[in-house]
């Protein structure tokens, strides 16, 4: 049964979202995230402008006059959000915690893909996979997305991208678009990553947070780790235990998705996802 506080979240997600997506988001993702080819559709008379190539020259023989053939996208795309929910989400030094960053950020994705007419679904993943949502259609399937994700209580703590990744291999049987919201915290990955790319357009959305790689030099303090749930205490005035307890960081991840040509959209928690997002859309618009 959702509580009061998640229905409270659901709706704030919804009103934040509608806003981000009448501001172009939408159009953006339909030009980044291309369909499967083009199909021819009807054919119509020839008007100024028209590419002479698309002329229809039976057609034109048989009336008289010019026609061209008219094509639509084809997309029937499938968008597979793999968000994180390890113990590690559960960290925010300002705003937002990273998990409810994250699951605002795949609304954005998942509601963008429900009005480009796109199937969008679900793994939501610890060091196990916790819940999947197969791909469906329409705003209503969109939303139980987003409910899922806010009432999951996870089994686990700890964090499998390698399992996610392969289970979303299994899952998506035809190309499309994988989105992975995670801070990557974990180790031995590539290979999976590597693999998911070949078949399908991946995305790695990096979250992070700046206080997890500006530890402050306070001393001796207790910190608990929050996928292991060990308590130690270390004294963070020593530089080189500062630098050991470093979370990963951007530019190490990074290495990683240039290895597998993975684009990546860096995002701290700190800070609104609104203009890096449509900025990343328009780069990757140029690129193709």
């Amino acid at each position: 049964m959702l509580t009061r506080e998640t229905f409270e979240k659901i709706r704030r997600i919804q009103i934040r979202t509608r806003t981000i997506l009448e501001s172009g988001i939408v159009g953006a993702y339909h030009a980044v995230f291309k369909g499967r080819g083009m199909e021819f559709a009807e054919v119509r008379e020839y008007e100024p402008g028209d590419d002479v190539r698309t002329i229809d020259w039976n057609v034109t023989a048989r009336m008289g006059s010019p026609y061209v053939k008219k094509f639509v996208e084809e997309r029937d795309l499938a968008l597979l959000l793999l968000v994180d929910v390890s113990g590690s989400q559960r960290f925010g030094s300002r705003f937002l915690l990273k998990r409810d960053y994250a699951v605002e950020l795949a609304a954005v994705f998942a509601f963008s893909a429900v009005a480009n007419h796109d199937r969008v679904g679900a793994v939501l993943f610890t060091d196990r996979v916790e819940k999947f949502i197969s791909p469906g259609r329409g705003r209503d399937h969109a939303l139980r997305i987003v409910r899922e994700m806010l009432a999951l209580e996870p089994a686990g703590s700890g964090t499998d991208l390698a399992g996610a990744l392969r289970f979303a291999r299994r899952v998506m049987k035809r190309r499309g678009i994988v989105a992975v919201v995670s801070d990557f915290q974990d180790a031995d990955y590539e290979k999976a990553l590597g693999i998911l790319r070949r078949r399908h357009d991946v995305v790695a959305i990096h979250l992070w947070d700046p206080r997890e790689n500006e530890i402050p030099p306070s001393g001796l303090i207790a910190m608990t780790d929050p996928e292991t749930g060990e308590v130690f205490v270390v004294d963070t005035s020593d530089p080189e235990v500062r630098r050991r307890l470093r979370a990963t960081t951007v530019a190490e991840a990074r290495e990683v998705f240039r290895r597998t040509n993975v684009d990546v959209l860096p995002l701290s928690t700190t800070e609104s996802y609104e203009k890096p997002l449509a900025g990343f859309f328009k780069a990757r618009e140029r690129r193709r």
